[in-house]
C-alpha cells in the first residue's frame, strides 16, 4: 500500500456516500483491502511474502479480520458511489475492561486459513502496539484504503472524517491510534491532526505509532 492507496487528493472532486458495512459488503471490502495492502511492509512480514502462498494467506486473514469486526460490532464504513465500493475504513475499540484481543474461534479460523506462524505474528503485532499505547481506552485504525481506480479524488479525506465521527460519538475513547510502516503513511496522518507517539518495532519492522486525540 502506498500513500495513494489511502488517497492524497490532487483535486476537489470529492464524492461518495459513507455507509456502515453490512454482511453483504464484506466480500467486496476484503477484495479492496487485499488490493491495497498486498505491498504493505507489515503485512508482507507477518504473512511471509517471500514464501509461496502469500496472497492467499493475506486474503484469508483480511477476510477473517472483517468477519471478526462485523461479529463484534466494530465500526466499519464503506464509501459508495451507487453500488460501487470505492473505499473502506475499519476501526477496533480497546478499553481497560475489553482490550484488543482475539477469541478462540478467530484464532482457530486464522490457524486453518493463514497458518500458525502468521497467526502468531498477528497476535504479537497487536500485543506490541497495545503495550506502547499511553492510554487504555481508544480506537485503533485497523484498515483504511481507497481502490486504485478512485484515488486522487480526496476520498481518503472522507474516510478519515468517518473515523473522527466514530471518535466523537464515543466519549470514553481518548482518541484514534494508527501504526504507520512508511514515512508517507505517517505524513498523510500527520497532515490530518495525528501526532507521533513513538517508534515501535514489530518483529524486524520499525514503524511509527501515531495518535489523534479528541481534542486535536
Amino acid at each position: 500500500m502506498d500513500d495513494t492507496d489511502i488517497d492524497n487528493p490532487t483535486g476537489t472532486d470529492t464524492q461518495g456516500v459513507l455507509q456502515y458495512l453490512g454482511s453483504e459488503h464484506l466480500a467486496p471490502a476484503a477484495s479492496l483491502l487485499l488490493t491495497a495492502y498486498t505491498d504493505d511492509p507489515l503485512f508482507q512480514a507477518i504473512f511471509q511474502a517471500q514464501k509461496e502462498g502469500y496472497e492467499q494467506r493475506l486474503r484469508a486473514a483480511i477476510r477473517e479480520e472483517l468477519a471478526a469486526f462485523f461479529e463484534a460490532g466494530q465500526p466499519m464504513y464503506g464509501l459508495f458511489d451507487g453500488d460501487t465500493l470505492e473505499g473502506v475504513v475499519c476501526l477496533t475499540r480497546a478499553s481497560k475492561g475489553n482490550p484488543l484481543q482475539r477469541f478462540w474461534h478467530w484464532r482457530l479460523r486464522m490457524l486453518l486459513t493463514a497458518g500458525l506462524v502468521s497467526t502468531r505474528h498477528m497476535l504479537e503485532k497487536e500485543r506490541v502496539i497495545a503495550e506502547a499505547m499511553p492510554v487504555s481506552d481508544y480506537h485503533m485504525l485497523s484498515f483504511i484504503a481507497v481502490h486504485p481506480r478512485y484515488q486522487q479524488r480526496g476520498l481518503g479525506e472522507l474516510l478519515v472524517r468517518a473515523a473522527e465521527n466514530v471518535l466523537e460519538d464515543d466519549i470514553e475513547s481518548a482518541g484514534i491510534a494508527v501504526y504507520a510502516t512508511r514515512s508517507q503513511y505517517a505524513r498523510f496522518f500527520e497532515q490530518r491532526g495525528y501526532t507521533l507517539l513513538r517508534d515501535v518495532k514489530v518483529g524486524d519492522l520499525r514503524g511509527q505509532l501515531l495518535f489523534h486525540t479528541r481534542n486535536d
